[in-house]
């Protein structure tokens, strides 16, 4: 870990009110500064590094709502990322651990195949009646939480199911490459569809690489580096096979991870490129928001937007999702209290961390409430998973949409 980014952090506290651990605790070591001094202490060797300590750096949502607060720029939450994978530098991977990080997640084939199991669960029947009889609550808590997040999940993948190259509609304006996040294909293939031909009928080629891999997140997440860089790289080389305008996702995690490629393969010219070209699907729709208001038909929806914290914190994009809700004719919108607040999903926190995550989920349902929208709009599929749980048990339950499923829906004709 670099020193100087341990030092710059001048303890002032301007983080502390945008912590969602911290606004739960008031627990100095549950802030993103009290954090840093952990790892500064660490790092002068006046600290030893102990499971308790490991539990601090552990309760970070890594939201990285401190860096946008910090004066100086100091991002604890990537700072604790990176942490974790100098610790497990050179450390075997657990059985585990190895099978989904190394077994699973980059192939595609294979994920698809482990998911399949849970189509047939839902497509039989069996899960409403395991649901029903409460069968879930004999095993251990973490399988009951993880089966109640489980949406309804579409028939096929959507790599299965979409076309390599999606021509464009008219006059053709440049070519995109799409990049389809594994849970996005797997769980949310709708709203992926829709930004393919959201993309297409503004007259962009789209080429969608069937070959490519998991973007390394979740390796990221649980101190991997070796298996990040391994997908960083192949990514690279895939799409650098192509003549792209711009990469574009629909998914917040993957977005923020691809955008780091050039710096995580400093020594390849070529990631720099690709990191460049990146952009959220919201960035490249805003550009031509006029050209797109003249498509889309009247919604009588009353809508808010939470802001994904790998969108709004990682990648600076606030305006962008608010400017398209706003361009559907009749759609009533209405600004989330602390839109920004992070939602308690964080990747594979509400599992590992189920009760500080229920918390944190807790502040922003009621604030979804307090704003008497029956439609919450969001853009990353972690937040997707965690709010349509939380939010189809109220009464009455308010939908959870991705942006581009919102946009497809006022399109002439609707793409969905």
């Amino acid at each position: 870990m670099e020193y100087v980014k341990l030092i710059n952090c001048m303890r002032c506290g301007m983080c502390l009110p945008q912590c969602p651990t911290y606004k739960e605790t008031f627990l100095e070591t549950a802030s993103p500064r009290g954090r840093v001094a952990l790892m500064r202490k660490i790092e002068e060797g006046d600290l030893e590094v102990s499971e308790r300590l490991l539990e601090y750096l552990s309760l970070c949502l890594d939201c990285q709502a401190c860096a946008s607060a910090c004066p100086c720029g100091v991002n604890a939450g990537e700072m604790v990322a990176g942490y974790r994978c100098e610790r497990r530098d050179g450390k075997e991977l657990s059985t585990m651990e190895n099978l989904i990080l190394r077994r699973l997640l980059p192939h595609p084939d294979r994920l698809e195949a482990a998911t399949a199991p849970m189509r047939l669960y839902q497509r039989t029947g069996l899960q409403k009646v395991v649901r029903k009889l409460g069968i879930l609550k004999m095993f251990p808590p973490t399988l009951e939480r993880m089966e109640g997040l489980l949406p309804e999940l579409p028939v096929k993948p959507l790599r299965q199911t979409i076309d390599e190259v999606t021509p464009a509609v008219g006059p053709e304006r440049g070519t995109i490459g799409f990049f389809l996040g594994c849970v996005m294909s797997l769980v949310f293939s709708e709203a992926s569809y829709a930004t393919v031909k959201l993309l297409s009928s503004l007259g962009y080629r789209v080429v969608t690489p069937k070959a490519q891999k998991c973007c390394g997140a979740p390796n990221m997440l649980s101190g991997d580096r070796e298996g990040l860089l391994d997908a960083a790289r192949f990514n690279v080389d895939l799409f650098a096979g192509h003549r792209l305008d711009f990469i574009v996702t629909d998914c917040g995690g993957c977005g923020a991870e691809l955008k780091k490629y050039g710096h995580h393969l400093e020594d390849d010219s070529r990631a720099a490129t690709f990191s460049a070209q990146v952009r959220d699907i919201t960035q490249v729709l805003a550009l031509h928001a006029d050209e797109l208001k003249a498509k889309l038909n009247p919604l009588s929806l009353k809508v808010t937007y939470h802001d994904p914290c790998h969108i709004a914190h990682c990648q600076g994009i606030r305006q962008e999702p608010r400017t398209l809700l706003r361009i559907v004719p009749e759609l009533d919108f209405r600004e989330l209290p602390e839109a920004d607040a992070c939602c308690g999903s964080g990747g594979t926190y509400n599992i590992e961390k189920p009760e500080m995550s229920d918390r944190v989920l807790r502040r922003k349902v009621e604030n979804i409430k307090a704003t008497g929208a029956d439609v919450l709009v969001t853009a990353n599929p972690g937040c997707l998973l965690q709010l349509r749980k939380a939010l189809a048990q109220e009464t009455p339950p308010i939908r959870v949409l991705h942006v581009t499923e919102v946009l497809a829906a006022s399109l002439l004709p609707p793409l969905l």
